[in-house]
């Protein structure tokens, strides 16, 4: 009862609660506007936590991590335009369930999924942090590659009809992710002499431009939409029957998540990226995933919110950020003098047990605001289709929706394509070039084996269709 009774006192002694929403809330903000991640809305706050308590100004950064994570959601759903990274899952029937008047509902399904994202991720990193960091120890520069060679191996599943034009777009994606400057060593690369373009090209840029753009080219020839009713234009939680749809896509986000989360570098794009292919994998329905599948929002969001909880077990456990907004967290730490790492538990024990509390209210309080806010968000969308057009394309590639291209596995390309070349030079380095590095690590074995099988299969399912169609046009 110890851990409880210093989780209370946090709470109840400083203005933890108070921060706990208002994170929350600017968090969704930063996450709905295409353009502002999770960390730089973090940033954005982080000169006014100076003036805090360490526990109240430790929690409203975490808050707005949590806030993020789900707003990414909102306008992926409505406009077609991620908010967030790993958001761009649940852009392909999130969308689809809008386009066909369902919008309040993918909604609500984000929300709950959200929520119970979020709060299995706090379990895990409450009762967890020790046993999983050593996990985290594990994994050696092959172990990344592997990885993310897992994750590019999800493009056989994201392509639609056509494998080939899956992988043509996302070789464009890795060809985008190469420009910048060498992760090993530090020369220029198809920058064409620009400093800006040295830091590279931020994923959410290419994601604005790949699904919010085109959108808007491809609307022009549209009809007028039309209007929705009141039925259709507010929120709605999931009833029952959706609730049991769900609890498969919940259970394969928490797993993949969890495992995502933990691991330093991988982060909530990949675990929803990974969800949503295991879902479509293992769904009585995988005809329904690209045409407004519940399964296919409830997956992605759940994992992704999971993240938020288990990212910060390499944080709290062994003083490591595993990702921008944990780095940005970390800053917060610093700031008040405190140190993450197994010391920290000892030392200020009251700041780890206000932590999880303050996340705990956190998910709640996403709750509480996302009943409030995504009513007007749903009226703000269903307004005269020239006005919201002009309004999206202020905020912010034809082609390649014109040749039929799949824009997802580009967004994967993009967004893995640094974690695999800088992770497959590096093993380089430490092996003297030899590729055998690969197979000789037990993790990235064994991730390099299940992204063969998952090729593998996706392959075989696409020649049995090819097959099929020939057979059925012979006679």
């Amino acid at each position: 009862m110890t851990e409880f009774a210093l989780a209370w006192k946090a709470m109840t002694a400083s203005w933890a609660v108070p921060a706990a929403f208002f994170g929350v809330f600017w968090g969704i903000i930063g996450g709905a506007l295409p353009g502002i991640s999770p960390s730089i809305a973090m940033a954005l706050l982080l000169p006014f936590t100076y003036s805090l308590d360490p526990i109240t100004a430790v929690v409203l950064l975490a808050s707005v991590y949590v806030g993020a994570e789900y707003g990414g959601s909102i306008p992926a759903i409505l406009i077609r335009t991620p908010g967030t990274n790993s958001a761009a899952a649940t852009v392909l029937d999130g969308f689809e369930m809008h386009r066909r008047g369902r919008g309040g509902e993918a909604l609500g399904i984000s929300l709950v999924s959200g929520l119970v994202g979020g709060l299995f991720g706090l379990a895990l990193l409450a009762l967890l942090t020790e046993p999983l960091a050593r996990v985290a120890l594990a994994f050696t520069p092959p172990a990344y590659f592997g990885l993310g060679i897992l994750g590019l191996s999800v493009i056989a599943s994201l392509t639609g009809r056509t494998l080939v034009k899956g992988l043509i777009a996302g070789v464009l994606g890795f060809m985008v992710a190469t420009i910048g400057t060498d992760p090993v060593s530090g020369v220029s690369r198809f920058t064409f002499g620009s400093p800006d373009l040295l830091g590279g090209i931020r994923p959410i840029l290419i994601m604005v431009g790949l699904f919010a753009v085109s959108e808007l080219m491809a609307q022009v020839i549209e009809p007028p939409w039309a209007h929705a009713d009141q039925r259709t234009a507010r929120l709605k939680l999931p009833d029952w029957a959706t609730w049991k749809r769900m609890f498969k896509p919940h259970a394969i986000g928490c797993v993949i998540g969890s495992i995502e989360g933990v691991t330093p570098g991988a982060g909530g794009t990949i675990a929803a990226f990974l969800s949503y292919n295991e879902a479509r994998r293992w769904s009585k329905h995988p005809e329904e995933f690209g045409h407004g599948s519940i399964e296919g929002i409830a997956a992605p969001e759940c994992a992704n919110n999971v993240v938020t909880g288990t990212a910060l077990v390499p944080l709290l456990g062994l003083g490591i950020p595993g990702s921008n907004s944990a780095a940005v967290l970390l800053g917060g730490f610093l700031i008040h003098g405190l140190t993450p790492g197994p010391m920290l538990f000892e030392r200020s024990p009251e700041v780890v047990y206000g932590l999880y509390a303050g996340l705990f209210v956190a998910n709640i309080a996403m709750l509480l605001l996302g009943l409030v806010i995504l009513t007007p968000c749903l009226w703000l969308v269903n307004c005269p289709k020239p006005y919201l057009m002009a309004f999206i394309l202020a905020l912010i590639v034809y082609a390649m929706r014109g040749f039929g291209l799949p824009f997802l596995p580009m967004v994967l390309g993009v967004v893995l394509g640094f974690l695999v070349e800088s992770n497959y030079r590096r093993s380089l380095v430490l092996s003297g070039g030899d590729h055998a590095i690969f197979v000789q690590d037990p993790i990235a074995l064994g991730m390099l084996v299940c992204a063969a099988a998952m090729i593998a299969v996706s392959v075989s399912r696409e020649l049995r269709a090819s097959r099929r169609k020939t057979g059925e046009a012979a006679p």
